[in-house]
């Protein structure tokens, strides 16, 4: 596999996005658990910033250097090892929810689960070696709820560590992305263990 691309290393296009979609989604969540919550619920956990030398919790990479999505998971009564809630992950595909799966077997239960979300950022595409690559984001700020994206999936834009799943929260963003750049979307309950090893495989 050819080395991944670093942020600093991003030279192909920029794909422009709407900077107030961002405060609309965070608004549409904020009110939607305000009104499940019932007054009596805890509050959501907001996302956190994954930049400064984090190791993904599922194989250790550090957070930001490699291409692609990233995630974090926020647990009721565990935590990660080796720090507080929420536990992280630099891959969705290798990382976030193979790590979900596995802890979810084991008791674990998820509060609240977040992933990049492209509709929301300037994300770049990098070309290396005959493969695409598309830009990572660590900010606290671009990341949305994960179980509200559609995926893209079996693109030719990989992540840090391969084919991954490439999250939108606006559909229309995704259909666009697979128009441009093949593949097709699915959304988070369709990944299962099971579909997540079948994909892994292709």
């Amino acid at each position: 596999m050819p080395r991944d691309p670093t942020p600093d290393s991003w030279t192909n296009r920029a794909v422009s996005r709407r900077t107030a979609t961002r405060a609309i989604s965070l608004g549409a969540v904020t009110a939607l658990a305000g009104c499940l919550g019932g007054g009596e619920s805890e509050p959501k956990p907001e996302p956190i910033d994954l930049s400064g030398g984090k190791e993904d919790d599922q194989g250790g990479m550090v957070i930001g250097v490699h291409a692609g999505p990233n995630g974090q998971i926020f647990y009721a009564d565990n935590t990660p090892e080796g720090h507080d809630n929420p536990a992280w992950f630099h891959t969705l595909s290798m990382g976030l929810f193979p790590y979900y799966f596995e802890h979810k077997r084991q008791g674990w239960t998820a509060t609240t689960i977040y992933v990049t979300d492209y509709s929301t950022v300037d994300y770049e595409l990098r070309t290396e070696e005959e493969r695409t690559f598309i830009s990572t984001h660590t900010g606290a700020d671009t990341f949305g709820d994960a179980e509200k994206m559609t995926y893209v999936v079996d693109s030719d834009v990989h992540g840090g560590m391969g084919p991954d799943l490439i999250p939108f929260s606006n559909g229309d963003d995704a259909s666009s992305f697979v128009e441009e750049h093949g593949g097709t979307t699915v959304s988070f309950d369709d990944v299962t263990m099971e579909w997540l090893d079948g994909y892994l495989q292709r």
